[in-house]
């Protein structure tokens, strides 16, 4: 964690929680956050986590959740430094006992999207679905005036298309399950412990339509599967979520919207980080095919 502010970060929340440590390890750090398990003298551990912007809210994010009643783990302390970056003293979960399987997911999903809603929360309603493609388009132009993504055409191609239809395509974004929105519903942001469960990285959490929780839960490595989608939304209603979760929207099946939008949703991520927050011209390729390779699934699900 060489290239952030950790150790001025955890200073400052070890003097704030009148602590000394004795060891650090890490669990898991890229260039925008890090996680540390951390050790102090008497043989106590916490979790260490930081993250610069836009990851430095999560704190807010995680002490409105615990508040809520959202299983998730306590903030001790947090705080921030300069440029946009938090650390943050949390309770140590402990090793899982296992994976989380698809009934842990729904289960978490339905208990997330139950939770009244909370005002700092941004919010993503149906037009902030409508103009994703057309934000995308705004990174795409600004990537070009960095000399970068010249050879891009395609996806230019397809934002344009996407875009035209996005009024109709969005329809039904507010149908329930509408609120608490995790964005980042995996199932390693779910710790099976000992204890229990409890949902972690909150980091990017949101207040819009909860089918993109459930459509980003088995990842995007695969390609999209609709009818594994499908049995993963009855298995939510089963539990105890509400039945308009299999409405069809936007012309569209439940499970193809929420896989097309969650997509896009992606893309114009993935754009914004290549040009705002990684803003690193080595990384073009990577992001470039997996843009594409986003964008031909949003063609293919919303029926563009």
């Amino acid at each position: 964690m060489t290239t952030n502010p950790s150790a001025e970060l955890l200073d400052n929340l070890l003097t704030a929680t009148g602590q000394t440590i004795a060891v650090r390890e890490e669990v898991r750090v890229w260039s925008m956050s890090g996680v540390e398990r951390v050790t102090f003298p008497d043989g106590s551990t916490a979790i260490f986590k930081c993250g610069k912007k836009p990851f430095d809210s999560e704190d807010q994010a995680l002490r409105l959740a615990h508040t809520l009643g959202v299983p998730v783990p306590q903030v001790h302390a947090s705080a921030a430094v300069r440029d946009g970056w938090l650390g943050m003293l949390m309770e140590d979960l402990g090793p899982s006992v296992r994976e989380a399987d698809d009934l842990d997911g729904v289960t978490a999903a339905v208990v997330l999207h139950g939770t009244r809603t909370a005002p700092p929360l941004p919010v993503l309603g149906q037009e902030r679905l409508r103009t994703l493609p057309a934000r995308a388009m705004e990174h795409l132009e600004r990537l070009r005036k960095a000399d970068r993504w010249q050879d891009a055409d395609d996806v230019e191609d397809a934002l344009d298309r996407i875009a035209q239809a996005a009024e109709a395509r969005s329809a039904g974004a507010t149908l329930a399950p509408f609120g608490w929105v995790h964005s980042e519903f995996h199932p390693t942001s779910l710790h099976i412990g000992e204890r229990g469960w409890r949902l972690l990285d909150f980091a990017r959490a949101f207040t819009g339509p909860g089918l993109l929780d459930l459509a980003s839960w088995h990842g995007t490595i695969d390609p999209p599967h609709p009818v594994r989608l499908r049995g993963f939304l009855e298995q939510y209603v089963t539990a105890g979520g509400t039945p308009d979760a299999l409405a069809p929207r936007g012309g569209l099946t439940a499970e193809q919207w929420a896989l097309g939008w969650h997509r896009m949703w992606a893309v114009e991520w993935f754009m914004e980080q290549s040009i705002r927050w990684i803003n690193d011209p080595a990384t073009d390729p990577a992001y470039i095919k997996a843009v594409r390779r986003h964008l031909t699934d949003v063609l293919h699900l919303l029926e563009i």
